[in-house]
């Protein structure tokens, strides 16, 4: 047999990367001359010939791992291969026996490390050269043992390094490099270690004196993680010196007032007033170097944000950002991923955006529970490398108490480690001790050159405790006994780091204390100085009078000649461009709609729109689950060469545009995607941010970011935004799941003109209100906006509009029809109903006659509801018997429930109020497509007979 036909016992198969390099050198040495080698390794290549990687041997004989695969023979090559087996081995396991828990010292298994497993010596290693076992170690190593000793150092000792799941070879040799050079550990001068203890000092006395002054409140101590601030620091620090304009930081409430207090310097005497149940807004500082807003309702303390400013003179050279967060764990993540995109992405002229990813950095601090319990933080790793949600990676900080409230690690994970759910997206991730801070400031070091080097994400394991309960109120030895046996004994990191400094000489143990006495005394000063509580705080909490009212009619039209000379730029591609037919025959229908005063369709009008934002210079960032084509295939904005393949976006090339135009299909998330979203607009204020369902109830995923940021957090912490949600709703015999866009929740949550929830019936209806939320994007009165957008009316020639709609007006937010309430007198029914419905009833009137007594109100804006409009209309009839609420969902849902309120405010006096719909249900919609064909048939028909 040949010995190229077999490698069964080959000792190829266990070379890769720099080791297999090294053999094929000698193998090249041996080419031009044979007898230049080592006698044993010209008998290898002899038998074997060229090194390269084979099938692995069926030997397995004194194995520490079955992927090993010793031969027979131990001569001087098997001992070269257990050698880098060992090595690598090292590598790849020895952060099993790491010293990376402070706290719990359990006996690990060594076996896999054990120079006995491997059958080699001592004196066998000191036979091989230092650089065949690592190529990247320093010069000074005399041998191989050196080499598997230095290995050791490296992988074992308060840090430890997991990159074997990274596949690129570039960034795996990167970082084997780096590791084993060891370049990254930069050892400390004098002062900085100092520095280093004053900054722990600092961390502790903050904590210390809040416990004893404010006994029994919460505030989620760091303790146990206090090199999360000294690691926090050094990352913004490595990150400003780079270049970067601004980072952004997301985190739960476990550490966040030391976060606030010492990396955005929040003010002490502003936290302890916020201890004090009510926050002196005075004593924010007037130089403007902290950004803190409120909003009237407020939040709890470890909840709220703030903005930073770092200065060099007069010039503002980075913006530190902590962005607000609720309670619920890891949902901020996607926030400040959005909020980082923003920050890093031109807007300014047409095209996409042009993004520069070094000029902003997002750094997520995660709790070890939440990190795998929780599913949006694997929803936002994997929007890590999409190219419309890509921020060139995040610097990842797991805060790793081994404990969630009180649930320890073997009950809420099955993985060994909290970041192992990283590892499928190919993350490197290092472990680090906590109580070693000059090991934490090396793992900031070594994340930052990878995301500098290959802008991807990165997770640092900050392994520590937690020295109290889950908040202070809280005992943990009821559940805990064990671990809070071992943690009352344990010490802190800044004592552990004062000794060793002690021991050095650095310092005296007189100094260390003088440390602690003027931050206390720094503190207490801070707290003497509070103003006294106000005696009658602020209960009634009305919003802004620039908030709490409905927006002001604004001109939205169009010149008919912009509209002319956009619609024609729209449908023009390149000569060469092959566009598919049928596509192309829908878009030469729009080619004269204006000219000819024909009739604009939804998707048509939305063009028209988004291209009249852009030409004003106002940015469009718009996403969705198929967005580029639409759900329904009625928008079709970016165009495909059926040939090549090639996109074309007439968006991109309209003459008159002023901004960016981005429009992106999104991941099949939705959670993740809206709090993107959501974190570029209020990042971005300018810009008109658009998510889009793929069907409305589809948004339910994604509640968390409806309840918790868009619908509240003007209230709660004073963010803006102007976010527009569409949702595709409509009852047309698909089922419950693709019928309700759930306007019921929005409706529910409606309150201090908070949102703006749209059912619309028309294509000029939704032109003239997405350029009239353009229009707000930057002024106070600013609010999301969420409209339930059709599926059959996209095309419904009664939802088409004309071009004249489109060139006059603006957003009507009540309609009449067309036909009905023209006899005032005649007049006994009012039929009140919002969206599709609206389209049936229109559709049954063509059928009808003798209809004089009824007259039928869309209403296109369910909230803010329009009473005066409907109260002025209701007037005109003095001999209305009933208002009738009209609707196809269950009467639990929908619209009724909101709006039977407003009605009864505005009735005239002995007019009944009724409702026409489903009845209540607890599923939305049928399933039967007949069933559904009967219900809506009733609905519509009832409308139209005339009570006796």
């Amino acid at each position: 047999m040949s010995r190229q036909a077999s490698y069964e016992g080959s000792p190829w198969a266990q070379f890769s990367g720099p080791n297999l390099g090294y053999v094929m050198e000698l193998y090249e040495q041996y080419l031009n001359d044979p007898n230049s080698v080592d006698p044993e390794m010209k008998e290898a290549f002899d038998q074997w010939g060229v090194p390269s990687a084979g099938k692995q041997a069926k030997t397995t004989e004194g194995q520490a791992d079955v992927s090993f695969q010793m031969p027979a023979t131990h001569n001087s090559m098997s001992k070269l291969v257990a050698a880098v087996k060992y090595a690598d081995n090292i590598r790849t396991y020895g952060h099993l026996i790491a010293d990376i828990n402070p706290i719990r010292r359990k006996e690990k298994n060594t076996r896999r490390l054990e120079l006995s497993e491997y059958n080699l010596s001592e004196d066998d290693l000191k036979n091989i050269p230092a650089s065949f076992i690592s190529p990247n170690a320093p010069s000074n190593l005399k041998d191989g043992l050196d080499a598997i000793k230095h290995l050791q150092e490296v992988y074992t000792k308060k840090l430890a390094f997991e990159y074997n799941h990274v596949h690129e070879l570039d960034e795996r040799n990167w970082l084997q490099q780096k590791i084993e050079e060891g370049l990254f550990y930069k050892p400390l001068n004098n002062e900085k270690k100092v520095n280093l203890l004053a900054r722990l000092a600092e961390v502790e006395g903050f904590e210390k004196f809040i416990h004893r002054t404010f006994v029994g409140q919460k505030r989620f101590s760091v303790e146990g993680l206090e090199t999360l601030i000294p690691l926090m620091d050094e990352i913004i620090s490595l990150a400003v010196e780079t270049g970067t304009r601004t980072v952004n930081i997301g985190m739960a409430h476990r550490g966040r007032l030391n976060v606030l207090a010492h990396v955005l310097q929040k003010p002490y005497k502003l936290i302890f007033s916020e201890f004090q149940h009510a926050p002196n807004k005075e004593l924010i500082p007037s130089e403007g170097s902290i950004g803190i807003t409120y909003g009237w309702t407020g939040d709890v303390k470890y909840h709220l944000g703030a903005d930073r400013k770092l200065k060099k003179g007069t010039t503002v050279t980075t913006r530190i950002t902590l962005a607000n967060n609720p309670s619920h764990l890891e949902v901020v993540n996607p926030v400040v991923d959005g909020f980082t995109r923003a920050a890093q992405e031109d807007r300014s002229s047409e095209g996409y955006p042009k993004q520069d990813m070094d000029n902003s950095l997002a750094i997520v601090v995660h709790g070890d529970a939440a990190f795998p319990g929780e599913g949006i933080s694997q929803e936002t790793l994997n929007m890590g490398r999409l190219k419309g949600y890509n921020t060139g990676g995040s610097i990842h900080i797991i805060a790793n108490n081994m404990i969630g409230f009180t649930t320890e690690s073997s009950d809420s994970r099955s993985t060994l480690y909290a970041s192992d759910v990283a590892k499928g997206f190919e993350v490197p991730i290092v472990h680090v001790n906590a109580d070693d801070p000059e090991a934490v400031l090396a793992a900031a070091a070594l994340a930052h050159e990878y995301r500098k080097a290959f802008h991807k994400d990165f997770i640092i394991d900050l392994v520590g405790y937690r020295r109290f309960g889950h908040n202070e109120m809280d005992e943990p030895m009821v559940t805990n006994p064990l671990m809070y046996n071992i943690i009352k004994k344990h010490p802190t990191s800044k004592e552990i780091y004062a000794d060793h400094l002690i021991q050095a000489g650095l310092l005296t143990k007189e100094e260390v204390e003088k440390i602690d006495q003027e931050i206390q005394e720094r503190l207490q000063k801070a707290y003497d100085n509070l103003p006294k509580t106000e005696g009658n705080p602020d209960i009634v909490m009305n919003p802004p009078e620039i908030v709490d009212k409905r927006l002001s009619t604004l001109n939205t039209a169009v010149d008919e000649d912009v509209l002319e000379t956009m619609n024609r730029e729209l449908i023009t591609w390149p000569e060469d461009f092959n566009v598919f037919k049928r596509l192309e025959r829908i878009f030469k229908r729009r080619e004269n709609v204006i000219e000819e005063k024909g009739k604009v369709d939804w998707a048509h009008a939305e063009a028209l729109a988004f291209a009249s934002i852009l030409r004003d210079g106002t940015p469009i960032r718009m996403s969705g689950q198929d967005s580029q084509r639409g759900t329904f295939a009625q928008r079709n904005l970016v165009l495909h060469d059926v040939e090549t393949g090639e996109e074309y976006i007439p968006m991109h090339h309209l003459s008159n545009a002023k901004a960016s135009f981005a429009l992106y299909n999104s991941p099949l998330t939705e959670a993740a995607v809206v709090g993107f979203e959501y974190g570029y607009n209020v990042f971005a204020p300018e810009t008109l941010v658009i998510w889009e369902a793929q069907f409305g109830d589809f948004a339910n995923m994604a509640q968390v970011y409806f309840d918790q940021f868009i619908s509240s957090g003007r209230a709660k912490w004073g963010q803006k935004s102007g976010l527009v949600m569409l949702l595709p709703h409509g009852y047309e015999g698909q089922g419950p799941e693709h019928s309700s866009g759930r306007v019921e929740r929005f409706l529910q949550s409606a309150a201090e003109h908070n949102w703006i929830v749209a059912n619309l019936s028309s294509a000029a209806q939704y032109f003239h209100i997405l350029r009239r939320q353009a229009a707000i994007l930057t002024k106070d009165e600013v609010r999301p906006l969420i409209i339930m957008t059709p599926k059959s009316l996209l095309r419904h020639p009664l939802a088409s509009s004309d071009v004249e709609e489109l060139t006059k007006g603006s957003f009507k937010s009540v309609i009449e029809q067309r036909g009905l309430g023209g006899y005032h007198e005649a007049v006994e029914r009012i039929a009140l109903c919002s969206g599709k419905i609206a389209i049936d009833l229109e559709e049954q009137l063509q059928d009808e006659a003798d209809v004089d007594w009824l007259h039928i109100i869309r209403v296109e804006e369910l909230y803010p509801f329009p009473k005066e409009e409907i109260s002025e209309i209701l007037s005109r009839y003095p001999n209305l018997k009933e208002i009738v609420w009209v609707q196809e969902e269950p009467k639990n849902m929908g619209g009724w429930l909101h709006v039977i309120s407003y009605i009864r405010e505005i009735r005239p006096e002995g007019v009944d109020i009724r409702y026409e719909g489903r009845r209540r249900r607890s599923s939305p919609a049928e399933g039967d497509p007949t069933a559904h064909r009967k219900a809506q048939s009733r609905i519509v028909k009832a409308v139209f007979t005339k009570p006796e």
